[in-house]
């Protein structure tokens, strides 16, 4: 089983990194792919450019088994959609079942993606919750593709959605951006690797206001 795990990782960071340990250990996931979004659909232009958040995924994975830079999205051309990227996935991997991570508010916006019906044809989608997560009733498409059953995701493809509750650290770029403009130190809140980076690159130093 291979998980997905996309953003714009501007920077990558502890939260990021943790939530996808846990859901790697978990569902027992051979590999986990975290890919940086190129240009992504639904958010503002990243402050750090495309190669630069590669780089720094990849200076933040570099000492863990199973985690790997995944570019495809750097390599497109166009907006960064995630039906493209998994279809992608799906041609690399034809017997591999692929999770889709996601985090509680993309599971809320997910009709508003574009093809988000597709999603579910190349890939189980997981939603990463807080321990004391409570599902709301969910609409009728996503009940019948809800599982309580870990080994359903194993035994098919693509199609289920499964909701994993990890420790989610309240971690945000955003803010870790902030305090580098502030002459802040960021300091374990991602890895040492990606802070000297930053520093060796000057990056996120006029950000002034969130988004």
């Amino acid at each position: 089983m291979i998980g997905v795990f996309g953003g714009t990782f501007d920077p990558i960071h502890y939260g990021h990194l943790r939530a996808a340990l846990e859901v790697q250990e978990q569902l027992n996931l051979t590999e986990v792919r975290l890919i940086p979004s190129a240009t992504p659909p639904h958010r503002h232009q990243p402050f750090a450019d495309a190669i630069m958040r590669q780089q720094m995924v990849t200076l933040a994975i570099q000492n863990q088994s199973g985690f790997i830079c995944d570019s495809r999205e750097l390599n497109r051309l166009g907006k960064s959609y995630m039906v493209d990227t998994l279809a992608s996935l799906r041609q690399d991997f034809p017997t591999h079942p692929l999770l889709l991570f996601i985090g509680t508010d993309a599971f809320n916006h997910l009709t508003s993606w574009y093809q988000w019906q597709r999603l579910f044809d190349f890939a189980h989608v997981v939603v990463m919750t807080r321990p004391s997560f409570n599902q709301q009733k969910l609409e009728d498409f996503f009940t019948v593709r809800h599982t309580e059953n870990k080994t359903e995701l194993t035994t098919t493809l693509a199609g289920k959605l499964y909701f994993q509750a990890i420790t989610q650290l309240d971690i945000s770029a955003t803010a870790i951006r902030k305090l580098i403009a502030q002459h802040h130190s960021p300091k374990y809140l991602l890895p040492d690797t990606v802070i000297d980076y930053i520093i060796q690159h000057t990056l996120y130093q006029q950000e002034t206001h969130a988004h």
